[in-house]
């Protein structure tokens, strides 16, 4: 468990939430718009900070830049949602969620594209990546975790 401290230190807008696993989770909303990939990536890096995995915090937060990234630019709607889980020691899932029901897919870039990467840097970070639907749109997850925790 966290101490009263330990979370203080997190923004008020993310917030400890109770998973359907049980693990210790954090969530938050972040705009839509150029704000968004600043705040995931600090939001993750202070969560993995709260939970002293700081062999983690570039991947992590290089995954939920881009997840949110993707939520931006290709959901309609209100702010999204980003949920960071830790489902292991070492290991933990960023969640992010959108209203669009249009599922990201892996695409090849063209050499010279300013855009089409993101979803091939997640998948070569993380362990396992995916996406499950919601009753309004949908969560992209990924799972970065140390070696051997996967």
């Amino acid at each position: 468990m966290n101490s009263l401290s330990e979370d203080a230190r997190l923004r008020p807008t993310w917030h400890p939430v109770a998973s359907a696993t049980g693990c210790p989770s954090y969530s938050g909303v972040f705009p839509r718009d150029e704000r968004a990939a600043g705040e995931a990536r600090v939001m993750v890096a202070t969560v993995l900070a709260v939970w002293h995995l700081p062999r983690l915090v570039a991947d992590a937060e290089l995954v939920a830049s881009e997840l949110v990234t993707n939520a931006v630019r290709h959901a309609r709607g209100p702010d999204g949602g980003m949920t960071v889980t830790r489902t292991g020691h070492t290991k933990v899932r960023v969640a992010v969620t959108d209203g669009s029901p249009l599922l990201p897919r892996l695409r090849v870039a063209d050499l010279l594209a300013e855009t089409g990467r993101g979803l091939r840097l997640v998948d070569g970070l993380s362990q396992d990546w995916g996406v499950t639907p919601c009753v309004r749109g949908k969560s992209v997850w990924a799972e970065v975790g140390e070696a051997g925790t996967g």
